[in-house]
């Protein structure tokens, strides 16, 4: 197979994936397929070099680019962002959207440690190895992720490791 075919099956295979690991961490659609489009954009000019593990190379420009964003949002931010309140959780009948609507309050950080350990099943080592810090950090900002979700979201405990 030729290294053009086999970055479109890649891509046609992973791209629903990939990009629901994008929406659950950046917290927004559009953020999320822009970051995805340009992490396999990247993908492509280097697949040469990292064929053999094209889906860590993803997943870790994709939580670098979205960090990245949302930093230089911030730097340009005048003043805390407006507390838009969110509809009351107990009229959402599916747990999916309750679960979704407390993950976009946790960090970018914490949203990708949950997202990496829990959507993505990884092991806490490769999750530290995307995110390039310690296991003991992605075991702190897991438990720090899981404590917020249950203060944001109390009817979540039942699910909530």
């Amino acid at each position: 197979m030729r290294d053009s075919e086999a970055f479109e099956a890649f891509v046609a295979a992973w791209y629903p994936r990939l990009l629901r690991a994008a929406i659950l961490i950046s917290g927004d659609r559009h953020l999320a397929e822009d970051v995805l489009q340009d992490a396999l954009i990247k993908l492509a000019r280097r697949w040469s070099k990292v064929h053999t593990d094209p889906v860590s190379y993803v997943r870790t420009t994709l939580y670098r680019d979205v960090a990245s964003r949302w930093r230089r949002r911030r730097e340009f931010a005048y003043g805390e962002p407006p507390d838009h309140a969110d509809p009351d959780p107990s009229e959402a009948s599916d747990l999916k959207v309750v679960f979704a609507r407390a993950l976009a309050r946790l960090p970018v950080k914490q949203r990708a440690v949950l997202v990496l350990r829990f959507y993505e099943d990884l092991p806490v080592g490769e999750v530290a190895e995307i995110l390039g810090v310690s296991s003991g950090t992605v075991k702190s900002q897991t438990h720090a992720a899981l404590k917020r979700l249950r203060e944001v979201a109390p009817e979540l405990e039942e699910v909530l490791i």
